[in-house]
């Protein structure tokens, strides 16, 4: 089984300017046809570094898969990056040259001189024609290993990797096998509670179970490798009953499934509306519940009623007296109530539940660092309306 790593190029991804997804669409689809990805590197615009990078890689896989780096300018320096890591020159492809002025006659544009770069690659490489962008991709093969260089706009990317490079891969590996993952969400517990009741199973060798702690969440991941999806989805199934059957109520979905769509959903099962007052989360728990609403609305709509964002962080009395007042305002049947406030000693959480059943009043300690209070209040507020 070939083992893969991914190289992605940019310095405005060093730099914070822009978060890269595409590692992320690539693994899930290495993941898929059954290759395992060890390592992913984000080197900045600099050919001699790229070219160091590619380099080490090559000593420990057989596919390395770079993304961005392919435009005209002089600061997309992947084509003579792949070229020095492989000891070969650059060369031009007319034919490249060709589909680049068809794709720009099509959008009634000429292209400029600088756009000619795009129409070298790295000698002896095979030429990936891009017909949804500008710049062409390409393969480069050394031995049993293969380069394959990706444009780094991701929607250019999704398109060539799924329509030219995993049929490549699949052809050129004699690849057979699936890795295939499955996850389970749990509120409620801690990363250690949950380590505690299925620790004998993170040691299981296929499938392999991991762990993955969030503020106020926890996931579960079940990973198995087989032959065909029937064989990998048996060998999850086990173990995931015994991780069910362990966890309980900790369980509140699985893959998809989200927090929210969750706590929304049980009150539509008993008929109830929500509104929610917060302070100190920046509008997050409104905004969760919104989005959840609008993606889900012929499921949920009319459920998640509206909010309001205090703009000082109330007392607990106060929070209490603002959240009554409030369902009562919306004529809803259940009003969350949450704040956080970081002093210089600790963090300070308050939790209102009001439900036609009565209400609930609690301060929950958190012990974690201050700049994920807010989101641990929101994870907090949803499990509670989940749990009723």
């Amino acid at each position: 089984m070939p083992a893969a790593e991914i190289i992605t190029i940019g310095t405005e991804i060093l730099l914070g300017e822009i978060v890269d997804t595409n590692s992320r669409f690539i693994a899930r689809k290495l993941r898929d046809i059954g290759i395992d990805l060890y390592r992913q590197t984000t080197v900045g615009d600099n050919s001699q570094r790229i070219a160091a990078a590619i380099q080490d890689a090559l000593q420990r896989c057989e596919i390395i898969i770079t993304t961005g780096g392919l435009g005209p300018t002089v600061d997309d320096p992947t084509r003579e990056a792949v070229a020095l890591a492989m000891g070969v020159e650059t060369e031009y492809r007319p034919e490249l040259w060709d589909q680049i002025m068809e794709r720009f006659k099509k959008y009634g544009r000429t292209p400029t001189e600088n756009n000619r770069r795009q129409a070298f690659v790295p000698a002896g490489s095979i030429a990936v024609e891009n017909p949804v962008g500008s710049a062409p991709a390409f393969i480069s093969e050394s031995r049993d290993r293969s380069l394959i260089a990706l444009p780094g706009v991701p929607r250019e990317m999704e398109y060539l990797l799924v329509n030219a490079i995993l049929p490549y891969l699949k052809d050129h590996y004699q690849l057979e096998g699936i890795i295939k993952a499955r996850i389970i969400h749990t509120a409620g517990a801690g990363e250690s509670q949950i380590d505690e009741r299925i620790s004998d199973l993170e040691l299981l060798s296929n499938p392999t179970v991991g762990l993955a702690a969030h503020s106020g969440q926890v996931d579960v991941r079940i990973t198995a490798k087989a032959k065909t999806e029937q064989e990998a989805d048996d060998l999850i199934s086990g173990t995931e009953d015994e991780i069910l059957s362990r966890l309980g109520d900790w369980v509140y979905g699985f893959d998809e499934d989200t927090l929210e769509e969750t706590a929304l959903n049980i009150l539509k099962q008993k008929g109830w509306r929500l509104v929610v007052v917060e302070a100190g989360l920046g509008g997050s728990l409104i905004r969760r519940l919104s989005s959840a609403s609008r993606s889900l609305e012929n499921d949920l709509e009319g459920v998640f009623i509206g909010g309001e964002v205090l703009t000082e962080i109330p007392s607990g009395n106060e929070l209490l007296a603002f959240s009554k007042n409030y369902r009562d305002k919306r004529h809803a049947e259940v009003c969350v109530g949450t704040s956080s406030k970081t002093t210089s000693d600790n963090v300070e959480i308050q939790l209102v539940l009001i439900t036609p059943n009565g209400t609930e009043h609690v301060t929950p300690f958190f012990g974690g660092p201050p700049q994920y209070a807010p989101r641990w209040a929101l994870n907090q507020s949803l499990n509670a309306i989940r749990n009723l």
